[in-house]
């Protein structure tokens, strides 16, 4: 199972995760693609607190949110609506085959797979987890926008109120190689000035590797984008979406 950052397992941390990861335009991708593919049984792996999650719960939906971070479920069984979806603590080995609709694994899970044989593991339960011609939806950063160039105390400083009082954060990059970028996050509570430091890392693969491996695991890339606005992806954007549809 992929090591699970503090983020992750740290209640305190967990209670502003959804203060610094608030609904934006991908939450509108993803619903709307739910209701363009008439998905009835979804399917949410890695779905942290929930937040999409409940709202993929409606008009009768069967929703399912995965997480191996037992931390992130206890907050997401607290929330509003949570009664309308079934949760399940675990990685993908827990999916078994549901014949799902749609499997979705947003807010660049798809990063946290470092080793590419749990990554083409995770890809094939994800395939029988789903129905012929269900489809699976995720987002990666292109490799090729160097994202992490921009990852530094000055670019990503941000000041939050939250349960626990102001709490300041950033990130900064403590190196980079073969795909991998290391890096820590830094939050500080200001009514303490306790600085709990969060190492991490990601994993960026290219378009190239990315459609490679879902064609080994039985997928067909149905689409992939470079923004939530649908635009067809370019080696230039910032973001991957893909779309792909389990044969």
């Amino acid at each position: 199972m992929t090591q699970l950052d503090l983020h992750y397992t740290d209640p305190r941390l967990v209670d502003l995760y959804d203060i610094e990861n608030p609904p934006g335009p991908d939450f509108d991708f993803f619903r709307q693609l739910a209701e363009a593919l008439q998905a009835q049984h979804i399917v949410d792996l890695g779905c942290g607190t929930g937040l999409l999650t409940r709202q993929l719960a409606v008009d009768g939906r069967a929703v399912t949110g995965v997480d191996p971070a037992a931390a992130m479920l206890a907050y997401a069984r607290r929330q509003p609506g949570a009664e309308r979806v079934t949760w399940i603590e675990g990685d993908s080995y827990a999916l078994g085959t549901p014949a799902a609709d749609l499997v979705l694994m947003t807010s660049n899970v798809a990063q946290v797979f470092l080793d590419d044989d749990e990554w083409a593991a995770t890809l094939r339960h994800i395939h029988a987890a789903l129905r012929p011609g269900g489809h699976l939806a995720f987002e990666s950063r292109n490799p090729a926008d160097r994202a992490w160039e921009r990852w530094n105390p000055e670019t990503t400083l941000a000041r939050l109120e939250t349960p626990h009082g102001p709490v300041e954060t950033w990130l900064e990059v403590v190196g980079e190689a073969n795909g991998r970028v290391h890096f820590r996050g830094h939050n500080i509570f200001k009514n303490t000035g306790e600085d709990e430091v969060v190492a991490s890392t990601l994993r960026f693969r290219s378009h190239a590797e990315i459609s490679a491996s879902l064609r080994e695991a039985g997928f067909t890339v149905a689409q992939v984008y470079g923004s939530w606005e649908k635009r067809l992806f370019e080696e230039t954007n910032r973001m991957m979406i893909f779309v792909a549809r389990r044969d």
